[in-house]
């Protein structure tokens, strides 16, 4: 009889939680109806615009994506759509910013904002790029996203912006290269070191980083004992470069080891004048 008896006890508790959390339910729904009030496409809009104003931008992009919901064959709702994507991003919420310009872009493929979308994904890739020792695979989704652009749309004034954050980003992809040269190095990894920094030399070539991987290319291949090719490197820092620091160094090196080779002159104290 205990046993029948607690049995009974415990349906009825789950009976009252069970009523108990219906209730909340259908209070929590009566709230979302009464919180849903329509409101015509250019109203709806213009409340979402005025909001982003106001820099609230997670209320901002609510607002567009109700735009969205309400009127999805308006041409307000188009509008919203890239909107959204701009709010987002204001918000620093880049996954969602990147999702709605995405979104824009398979609707609307050939529609005149379409570069807009596309600076919008780059953009919100690049805002997440993170220093050299962490990973790059957001670095190398906005380069992927600024590529694009380019491509597709060469004469947008976005294109040009484009052009000058991927100087940075190839300097960005560069220096976690080198700084994986560096490692193995250090390790006395030489062939993956030499991979490495012959990458930078190949991929990368209008970075600042070039200069430093050819004089890292001449410290690996002497350890190696490759002589020639340690001369090779050195000659293509000389003569690219020749008042670098980095040559400076690598000449001193390759006498050092009593490497003889033909190197491209030394510039003169304070410099070359011209």
């Amino acid at each position: 009889m205990k046993h029948s008896s607690s049995i009974l006890g415990a349906v009825l508790i789950a009976s009252l939680l069970l009523s108990a959390g219906c209730a909340r339910n259908r209070n929590k729904a009566g709230k979302t109806e009464a919180a849903y009030v329509a409101r015509d496409a250019e109203t709806l809009y213009t409340l979402a615009k005025d909001t982003l104003d106001r820099k609230q931008y997670k209320i901002a992009a609510s607002l567009f994506d109700e735009v969205e919901r309400q009127h999805p064959y308006s041409i307000w709702a188009r509008r919203a759509q890239l909107m959204s994507a701009f709010s987002h991003y204001g918000a620093q919420d880049y996954a969602s910013a990147v999702q709605s310009a995405q979104r824009f872009l398979s609707l609307h493929p050939g529609n005149r904002d379409a570069p807009y979308a596309h600076y919008i994904i780059g953009m919100s890739y690049y805002e997440q790029i993170a220093d050299v020792r962490r990973d790059q695979s957001v670095t190398v989704s906005a380069r992927d996203a600024f590529n694009e652009l380019i491509r597709r749309y060469p004469n947008s004034p976005y294109a040009a912006d484009a052009r000058l954050k991927l100087d940075l980003i190839n300097d960005q992809l560069a220096g976690k290269e080198m700084a994986i040269g560096r490692f193995y190095a250090n390790q006395r990894l030489w062939i993956a070191a030499i991979n490495r920094y012959r990458r930078v030399v190949q991929e990368f070539q209008s970075t600042l980083q070039v200069q430093e991987a050819l004089y890292r290319l001449v410290e690996a291949y002497l350890a190696m004992g490759m002589p020639q090719e340690a001369v090779k490197s050195a000659a293509v820092l000389g003569s690219n470069y020749p008042g670098s620091p980095w040559y400076e160094r690598a000449y001193n090196l390759l006498n050092r080891n009593a490497v003889v080779w033909q190197a491209p002159a030394m510039p003169q104290q304070g410099g070359q004048t011209g």
